[in-house]
């Protein structure tokens, strides 16, 4: 990609209006000292001091912090959080965001908990970030009808309005999150109605059962679909994916961690794009995220299967060198790698 191209195709990012639908959750960090380590006197257990507590928005908000970074014009996150503390930290961070979030599509429920990942985090100076054992929140059962029906009238308006959907399901139990059956269903019947439709879709437990949109997974995730196995070498793997990709009658996009990225279309085009070197230790938490957010936002604009590729490839190598958080990329960064 040279410089013009990459100038065109991000410059297009500030006019976008892209709706992320999906499981927003609350990543808060409790920040210990462990020189103010104490022992309890009730237990004599340790006692960690915690001296800090940020947020921000995590989950389906991992992606929503990445189309803030870079500069997307109007985003719309569509789901919901409980009524209870972790959800007013939740909708805060969110607002946090800049007046380009726009909230009137995502609601507290007494319904549903907020989905927290709670992550104590042991900071000393010169050292990176050691994470201890995560304490999650999560609902354990179905979403209620009424609250699928909210978000169902939401997709309905935001698929006339946006340029762009993002669906994202991150709950571990089926129809416990935002991405219920009768949310995929209503999809499907729209896309049907407007193939045009930029849709693209991600889940942690598979994308088996997802209408006919755009798909991205790893390699996991590729063989749990497709049956193949997920240690083939990339050649391989590029005929497996374009397979899918003419079945589907959609794009799909697989990360391959350290090997790259390959992306495939409907009519026969493959890439593999390499990944970047790594420069240094690497937290990979949060790199499917930028994946999404950055093939999103540059096919929206007008950017080739290779073009995407590189800039989602830019974007999860400058998200696993940042540490002790769920990180972005923003457009000056993509550049100093895709241009370097």
């Amino acid at each position: 990609m040279n410089v013009e191209r990459f100038q065109t195709i991000t410059d297009r990012f500030g006019r976008m209006r892209i709706a992320v639908i999906g499981d927003f959750c609350l990543d808060r960090y409790l920040e210990i000292d462990p020189a103010k380590e104490e022992v309890s006197i009730e237990t004599g257990r340790p006692v960690h001091n915690v001296v800090n507590v940020r947020g921000q928005p995590g989950g389906a908000g991992t992606i929503l912090n990445n189309l803030v970074a870079l500069g997307v014009g109007t985003i719309f996150p569509v789901g919901f959080c409980g009524t209870d503390g972790e959800g007013f930290e939740l909708q805060r961070v969110l607002r946090a965001k800049g007046a380009g979030v726009h909230l009137n599509h995502f609601f507290a429920t007494d319904q549903r908990h907020t989905f927290t990942y709670c992550k104590p985090l042991i900071i000393q100076d010169g050292q990176p970030p050691t994470e201890l054992n995560r304490l999650d929140t999560k609902n354990w059962a179905p979403t209620p009808q009424a609250v699928a029906g909210r978000i169902m009238d939401s997709v309905a308006k935001l698929a006339r309005e946006a340029d762009a959907l993002i669906l994202l399901d991150q709950v571990d139990v089926r129809e416990t999150g935002v991405i219920t059956k009768s949310v995929l269903t209503q999809v499907a019947e729209i896309v049907a109605g407007d193939p045009s439709l930029l849709v693209l879709a991600d889940s942690r437990r598979g994308l088996k059962g997802f209408p006919r949109v755009m798909l991205k997974m790893n390699r996991a995730e590729l063989s749990t679909l497709s049956g193949v196995a997920k240690d083939g070498d990339p050649s391989w793997l590029k005929k497996v994916i374009a397979k899918l990709a003419q079945q589907h009658e959609h794009n799909v996009f697989v990360t391959l961690a350290e090997l790259g990225m390959i992306g495939a279309t409907p009519t026969g085009e493959v890439e593999h794009v390499p990944a970047f070197p790594v420069r240094g230790e690497i937290d990979i938490v949060g790199a499917g995220d930028a994946v999404t957010a950055n093939l999103t936002c540059a096919l929206a604009a007008g950017a080739t299967l290779r073009e995407s590729l590189e800039l989602a490839s830019a974007a999860a190598s400058v998200v696993i060198h940042q540490l002790g958080t769920t990180g972005t990329a923003s457009v000056s960064q993509l550049r100093e790698l895709v241009l370097a």
